[in-house]
């Protein structure tokens, strides 16, 4: 009796054995850690129990930086995984890449997956999309930035606790802040993101020429403009008056909001998640201020966050299990499971309008904010993201002159000229390195 149990176990051990061994593994690098980590991991663990042929095995490989240098390091060795999750200001690099990615549009259609480039939100597409439209990389973890108010500070100070909608308007509620004894009154995250690129947008000026970078490699910035300037000019002002305390050039602002110190924040739709875990603050919501004396202001904002690009080399068999798991990814209920656990915005129309019928919306009002700013108007070619070659370095040359302006070393405009000629000089060895 006891051989027969022990054949029988042997046996069931080889037959599991043999089904793990076929199952194929989908390799996913990727930059999330904490709670977004953990998040993640839960999108690969629920789609491997969905099914039985593949296994999506996820790493964490560092900061975005990090990991596009080690995935490039990783392909030319012939060990790439088969998806890498890059930042959306490496987008011009990754498509620069010859031969490293495949579009995430062929993968779907060899595979034979349902893939509607249309279902997917046209601010979001096009951040990711060649200029025949196909999509290169697939959105992922979306986000725009936001205005976060803490109610209780306006209170406490007699202000009325709702978002001020344009700078003007800001700066008053800032003064009365200040007034009140409140230290921090307003910071910002990421503020080239912020206060250059999604500003720009936000009021349809251009960030360079050839739409942002989009229409060719020989694009040139012109974020000295005098509305650039101006706008700088006032949050250097507003620094030196402490009406705004700079935090940092990446997401430092997340905390000052969320830990109660800070009474407002531009910071990224994604922050959510931890404002909410810190329960420190009443938090609400809105649209970036603007500047009311525009014209059409404001238009729409532009994504941050990173999407997921498939690289090159791997076999035919392992690309269809990515374009399986896309698929899964893309899926309205698992958008809106995303969605509604960390604040990144749903990537398609049928996410968004799931959502809104769960009520979910209704229960936790201004959770539908970042799309609402995201589709306010049609994109222009102005406000629809932009596309400049190495522009990891970019960013960091305007962080750079940022920081020189609103720390009283530079004016606004001789931070703007710097940053512009410092940029166009990356912008002219990236052009030289990919004819």
């Amino acid at each position: 009796m006891r051989i027969k149990i022990l054949a029988a176990a042997l046996a069931s051990a080889g037959l599991y054995s043999v089904n793990a061994q076929a199952q194929t593994e989908i390799q996913w690098w990727h930059s999330m850690g904490g709670a977004l980590g953990e998040a993640l991991n839960g999108l690969a663990t629920k789609f491997n129990a969905s099914q039985k042929e593949y296994k999506v095995v996820t790493t964490f490989k560092g900061s975005y930086p990090e990991s596009m240098t080690a995935a490039i390091a990783a392909f030319r060795a012939g060990q790439a995984p088969h998806m890498l999750q890059v930042f959306e200001v490496g987008t011009a690099t990754m498509m620069a890449a010859k031969g490293a990615i495949v579009p995430v549009a062929k993968v779907m259609t060899d595979a034979k997956e349902k893939f509607d480039p249309k279902a997917y939100l046209p601010t979001v597409t096009g951040y990711y999309s060649d200029e025949q439209g196909n999509m290169l990389s697939l959105p992922f973890n979306s986000s725009t930035a936001l205005f976060y108010i803490d109610r209780n500070k306006f209170k406490q100070a007699g202000v009325p606790p709702t978002p001020p909608k344009t700078w003007k308007e800001l700066i008053a509620v800032a003064e009365k802040l200040k007034a009140s004894g409140q230290e921090c009154v307003y910071t910002t995250g990421w503020p080239s993101w912020v206060h250059v690129e999604n500003f720009s947008a936000w009021h349809n000026v251009p960030i360079g020429t050839k739409q942002n970078g989009m229409g060719g490699l020989d694009a040139q910035f012109s974020i000295n403009s005098p509305l650039h300037v101006r706008h700088i000019a006032m949050l250097s002002d507003m620094a030196k008056k402490g009406l705004f305390t700079y935090a940092g050039r990446t997401n430092q602002a997340d905390a000052k909001f969320a830990s109660g110190e800070c009474a407002m924040a531009t910071i990224s739709a994604g922050a959510l998640g931890g404002v909410i875990k810190a329960a420190k603050t009443d938090w609400q919501i809105g649209f970036l201020p603007y500047h009311d004396d525009v014209k059409d202001a404001p238009q729409n904002s532009i994504i941050g966050g990173a999407s997921l690009w498939v690289m090159g080399g791997r076999k035919a068999e392992e690309y269809k299990g990515v374009a399986r798991f896309l698929a899964f990814l893309s899926q309205p209920e698992i958008q809106m499971e995303w969605h509604t656990g960390t604040g990144y915005v749903p990537i398609t129309q049928a996410a968004f309008d799931l959502t809104k019928k769960s009520g979910f919306y209704d229960k936790n009002p201004g959770r539908d904010m970042a799309v609402r700013q995201l589709t306010n108007k049609a994109p222009t070619a102005n406000s629809k993201g932009l596309r400049f070659g190495n522009f990891v370095q970019g960013r960091t040359v305007i962080e750079e002159e940022l920081e020189a302006a609103f720390q009283g070393k530079k004016d606004a405009k001789a931070a703007l000229d710097e940053a512009v000629r410092r940029g166009n000089e990356i912008l002219r060895q990236f052009e030289a390195a990919n004819k």
